[in-house]
């Protein structure tokens, strides 16, 4: 029968909080943990400071100083987009949050621009040198940090609790186990390795290990979230594009194409080419947006092209839950999960909150990282202290099954090695053509749905012939799972809402103004959950 592989571990720990994911959000969590006098271990897939979309580029950052209107205009800018699924009273949360932890990182020494009032100017920061900021914090703080040591699976208590995670060191091969009063999830969205920057490391790990221990998903089906690129780079800033005139081969103008309405750039690109040139930049502009995003520019710079006068070609890469809003479902201000001693944060969890059904792109998704991650850290150690001498007496065990297992002899006559490329490649090619995923039909998610379940049964029915393949098994399993879980909850949403654009129903449907969620391995299951707060039906009759 099968068995998990090797189970020998080289670096046993033991920790108050174990955070999953060095990015914005697991830092966050780190730091507000260790802050909060707990022992914190952290591990990442890559270099912590280094890895993941935040790491690689600048981001904006909702960041509102507390003027009532301002706030206000804020909060209503949203609402509309996001099918009126966000909810006013987290938006306060997060803004308020959000005001006091950038405010803190000037204290720290992050090196804010000012404007030409000589006023510092925070609605943005530069990935690199915020996120190596963000190392050297908690570093301070005294938290341990694992490098290239992605988690493969989490570790469950008797009563069914979350108590640590196991996984490997991607350079040394060399297995460890954290065993931990609290877990939290901050392993970013799943981008289903298209390329998209920063997105190497975003395949859905997090989502996959939560739903092991049996956590909930929520709005998986907004996540056809697709940048804008250059059709030969992988930068997917989509800022300065708002300055941008979108035409055909022959220099034409496409009607109605703009950043704002990708949905005419997708549907040009099925049938030809599209180009774009930064024309309506005015002269004076481009200077600060070189120095706003400099990485934007550098494939330009490589191919010697000036997107300010000559036009070049784009693409629109899947940036899917990066760029969505869906995630592991939020239980309570805590950042809880529906599983107890598990967290989550970042664009690990769901950002309908705060964007309901439309993405919240770089700024609202950076003030979520950043109040999530904040909150979920204090939570986590809050929780840790709780359990008292409890925690010394809890037998763990691992949850992971899928693309962990190795068999016996006998058990390699029935079931085959497992293909990872193979598997990568066929869900990548139900969830990457726009008129699969972008503009969605019945008939198209049950095809497409059909297959990623087939795919399941073959990770299922497989077995990973080594140690090293495991990281890329899981990748993989994560993969199919994140897709089984937006095609099953799409097509639950029988109407358009925010950026879930359904072809069969194109209307917005008032009585489908609730939250789906969506969770399950081996049979996936969705269900509908009312708003946490009143709504008023009047906006929704209005809009529709």
């Amino acid at each position: 029968m099968l068995k998990t592989l090797t189970t020998d571990f080289e670096l046993d720990l033991e920790a108050d909080v174990l955070v999953i994911g060095g990015g914005p959000a697991g830092t966050w969590a780190a730091w507000s943990a260790a802050s909060s006098g707990a022992k914190v271990v952290l591990v990442d897939k890559g270099y912590c400071g280094t890895t993941g979309c935040a790491a690689a580029s600048g981001n904006g950052v909702w960041y509102v100083p507390p003027d009532p209107e301002a706030r206000e205009t804020a909060k209503a800018s949203r609402e509309s987009l996001g099918g009126f699924l966000s909810d006013r009273n987290w938006m306060d949360r997060v803004l308020d949050q959000t005001y006091a932890n950038v405010n803190q990182l000037a204290e720290w020494g992050y090196p804010f621009p000012t404007d030409d009032e000589g006023k510092p100017y925070r609605r943005s920061l530069q990935g690199p040198e915020y996120m190596r900021l963000m190392r050297r914090q908690i570093q301070r703080a005294g938290v341990k940090i694992l490098d290239n040591s992605p988690a493969l699976e989490l570790l469950v208590d008797d009563d069914g609790a979350v108590a640590g995670a196991t996984g490997v060191n991607r350079q040394t091969g060399e297995k460890w186990k954290v065993r931990s009063q609290s877990t939290i999830i901050a392993t970013g969205g799943c981008a289903f390795l298209s390329k998209a920057l920063g997105c190497n490391v975003l395949t859905g790990d997090g989502y996959l290990m939560a739903a092991e221990a049996g956590a909930e998903m929520s709005g998986m089906e907004f996540s056809n979230a697709y940048g804008i690129s250059p059709a030969f780079s992988s930068v997917t800033k989509t800022l300065f594009y708002n300055w941008a005139t979108f035409t055909y081969e022959d220099g034409s103008v496409i009607p109605g194409a703009s950043s704002h309405r990708r949905s005419v750039i997708a549907q040009t690109l099925l049938q030809q080419p599209v180009y774009a040139i930064i024309d309506k930049a005015a002269e004076s502009m481009r200077p600060s947006m070189r120095l706003a995003q400099p990485n934007f520019f550098l494939p330009f710079d490589r191919a010697g092209i000036d997107p300010f006068t000559q036009r070049f070609p784009v693409t629109l890469r899947l940036e899917g839950t990066v760029r969505g809003t869906g995630g592991i479902r939020i239980v309570d201000e805590s950042c809880a999960s529906s599983v107890r001693g598990l967290y989550a944060a970042g664009d690990a969890a769901t950002r309908e909150l705060i964007c309901g059904g439309f993405t919240g792109g770089g700024s609202h998704n950076a003030a979520w990282a950043i109040s999530s991650g904040y909150w979920s850290g204090k939570s986590a150690a809050e929780y840790s202290r709780s359990l008292g001498e409890y925690k010394t007496q809890r037998h763990v065990k691992g949850v992971g099954e899928v693309g962990l297992q190795s068999g016996s002899v006998a058990c390699r006559r029935r079931h085959r090695s497992l293909a990872t490329d193979e598997i990568i490649q066929a869900v990548q090619t139900e969830v990457f053509p726009y008129e699969k995923n972008y503009f969605r039909t019945e008939q198209g998610l049950i095809e497409s749905l059909s297959k990623l379940n087939h795919l399941w049964q073959e990770l299922r029915s497989s077995q990973v012939t080594s140690d090293k393949e495991l990281i890329r098994a899981r990748e993989a399993t994560a993969m199919v799972a994140t897709a089984r879980w937006m095609y099953s909850s799409a097509i639950e949403r029988k109407e358009t809402r925010g950026m879930h654009k359904h072809q069969d129903y194109p209307e917005l449907d008032a009585n489908q103004q609730h939250h789906l969620i969506s969770g399950g391995l081996d049979q996936v299951w969705v269900k509908s959950q009312p708003l946490n707060t009143e709504k008023s039906l009047s906006k929704i009759g209005a809009a529709v």
